[in-house]
């Protein structure tokens, strides 16, 4: 089958000054905190996958500490020893024993050895854990993508960029996180309980004092957070709805600049980044404050801590080497509390970007497929529409009743104004949307019976707004059928008069497309489309006109190429120029979302109705009184 993809290349973009991701901005910044709790176990459960590897992570992030914080206890004997030599020296009473004190230091050095070793160890599974989260998100977002429904993309408030941002900005804010602040978070936790078991060991007293500075770190934590945490979350939404402007100026930039909307883009973006500015500084100062505050409150408690040491060891109530110790435990537990503090802040922005990926995968996907899907051992091309009723919103229906018959190999061409639903039958045929009552048959079964990638398979679509990505002129014609040899490529370009313009291109059809398709013409991007569908080899196909922006000689061609495309196949074809439709087998003339006329040319111009009319508007310059139509295409 060969698709035409609605998003691709240069073609279905929402104008540069159309409703992009301004309106939806416009009522954000009263977003409500998100629901960090909820969000974190549907994390949690997410990593569950790797729960062996976390508690290894676990297990050498503990050990790591644990040996990190027994090493100023240690070398606080050392102190205590060497204090003691001085004090007996002085006196004349004894010596200092450099060979214990030396005992004591290889001991310490091994245990900080230790502890390096084995954060390496658990620094290295958490980055591997961190990469595998981040690429699975990525995947799930990607094969979600693939499972929405049509009209989620067609709403005007999910653009490209919003959807684009989730799959970067967001998984990247998660992999950064579990990288580095999970095992923070792990070795703060414990060097918090193990320094204080320490530093109980060494003085009750002196504990108390250091711990009174705790209650007023954490209200200031929670003041903090609880102004920032609105903060992160938006500032997670604005740099999508930032993405999606910038995507959009970006493939609309030559339609932009022939209206000369320069200035209305730059003004629009200007409004989307001053307002990603404002929540981004305030997220960013409320958290910048969080490190100097807790820095402050820390040297209190390492003041009043200094001072009753010097009181308690003048009193002999504990050595030189403890008040030495516990002041390096009083820095050691100051700074976790600190690294907690700001973690939390982190985790705020992790659960913004966390929320906005799970909001996405857990979207509502297409209607599951049938359980007993048919398989056709041949297709022969016959399809039927019965009393066919469709709405994009089910109370506002645009097609009723609509019934219609293509029998093998005919030509079915549907004509009308503009809205009257010739394109919407197309999405419906492909089963881009449901209906809402009737069937569509193909082959006397219900499309519904068969998968969609079934049922998808059995149609070719040229379709007015091309599509062909950055790639070879080979690989764009092959993905049409993706394992067709070289030859079988040249040939259905040949078919497709393709393969004569493409030896008067540089490196012929190894010849790269670059990303906007600037580098051949309408005309020839058009062929290849066509070249792709005869590669594809289709029963069925749907054809809209793509004549209608080349020169005579390239439409020439183009119908030349359609018309052996169509040969032995049944084909649907959305005219525009009536004079390309004259030998249709039949032609469906739609308004408002029915058939108001059906018959050969011939019958329809002695009918001198609906048709007669749009005929002779175009042939002999006519003006016709066109009713109101719904735009349903």
């Amino acid at each position: 089958m060969m698709m035409q993809n609605r998003s691709g290349g240069q073609q279905q973009r929402r104008g540069p000054m159309g409703g992009g991701p301004m309106g939806h901005m416009m009522g954000a910044p009263g977003a409500k905190a998100q629901d960090f709790m909820g969000t974190m176990k549907k994390l949690v459960a997410y990593l569950g996958t790797y729960r062996k590897a976390i508690i290894i992570v676990f297990i050498f992030a503990i050990a790591s500490t644990a040996a990190n914080i027994a090493g100023p206890k240690i070398l606080g004997e050392a102190t205590t020893k060497l204090f003691e030599g001085v004090m007996a020296q002085i006196g004349g009473t004894g010596s200092i024993d450099f060979n214990a004190i030396g005992r004591i230091i290889l001991i310490t050095l091994s245990l900080y050895i230790v502890s390096a070793l084995f954060a390496y160890i658990q620094g290295w599974i958490m980055a591997d854990v961190s990469t595998n989260i981040a690429y699975r998100f990525r995947r799930d977002i990607s094969e979600k993508m693939n499972r929405m429904p049509l009209r989620y993309f067609d709403g005007a408030e999910h653009t490209q960029g919003e959807v684009l941002s989730r799959i970067t900005n967001d998984v990247d804010t998660v992999n950064q996180t579990l990288s580095q602040s999970m095992t923070q978070i792990i070795t703060s936790l414990v060097t918090v309980i193990g320094v204080l078991v320490m530093m109980l060991s060494i003085s009750w007293l002196m504990t108390l004092v250091a711990l009174i500075i705790i209650p007023l770190s954490m209200g200031t934590v929670m003041l903090i957070v609880r102004q920032s945490q609105k903060y992160f979350k938006q500032q997670q939404d604005y740099l999508g709805h930032v993405n999606g402007h910038v995507e959009e100026m970006y493939g609309g930039h030559i339609v932009m600049k022939a209206f000369n909307g320069e200035e209305e883009s730059i003004k629009k973006f200007d409004v989307s980044n001053n307002m990603l500015h404002d929540v981004a500084w305030k997220s960013q100062f409320l958290s910048g404050m969080m490190m100097p505050i807790m820095l402050f409150i820390g040297n209190l408690g390492y003041v009043a801590v200094a001072v009753l040491g010097g009181y308690l060891a003048i009193r002999q109530t504990i050595t030189v080497g403890d008040i030495q110790a516990f002041i390096q435990y009083v820095r050691s537990f100051n700074q976790p509390i600190s690294a907690l503090a700001n973690i939390s802040n982190v985790l705020q922005q992790t659960a913004a970007a966390a929320e906005r990926v799970f909001e996405f995968l857990e979207e509502s996907e297409e209607v599951a497929e049938t359980e007993d899907p048919i398989k056709l051992s041949e297709v022969q091309g016959h399809v039927e529409f019965k009393d066919v009723h469709f709405g994009y919103m089910e109370d506002k229906i645009i097609i009723n009743d609509f019934s219609a018959e293509a029998k093998p190999g005919q030509k079915v061409a549907i004509v009308g104004p503009t809205g009257a639903g010739k394109t919407t039958m197309v999405k419906l045929l492909m089963r881009f949307y449901d209906v809402n009552s009737g069937s569509i048959l193909v082959d006397g079964h219900d499309i519904r019976n068969y998968t969609r990638h079934d049922l998808r398979k059995m149609f070719g679509m040229v379709l007015q707004d091309t599509w062909l990505y950055n790639g070879s002129i080979m690989e764009n014609i092959r993905y049409g059928r993706p394992d067709a040899t070289d030859d079988e490529v040249i040939h259905a370009a040949q078919m497709a008069h393709v393969d004569h313009f493409v030896h008067t291109l540089p490196d012929g059809y190894h010849m790269v497309l670059n990303e906007e398709t600037t580098n051949i013409s309408q005309g020839q991007m058009q062929l290849l489309t066509i070249a792709r569908a005869f590669l594809a080899d289709p029963k069925i196909l749907i054809l809209d006109e793509a004549t209608s922006s080349v020169d005579t000689r390239t439409e020439i061609l183009i119908q030349r190429a359609m018309d052996n495309l169509m040969k032995n196949r049944t084909s649907f074809v959305i005219a525009h120029r009536l004079s390309t439709i004259r030998n249709a087998d039949l032609i469906l003339v739609m308004n408002h979302g029915d058939i108001v006329e059906q018959g050969t040319h011939k019958e329809l111009l002695a009918k001198s109705g609906f048709y007669a009319e749009l005929h002779n508007s175009q042939f002999e310059n006519r003006p016709v009184q066109e009713p109101v139509a719904v735009p349903a295409d």
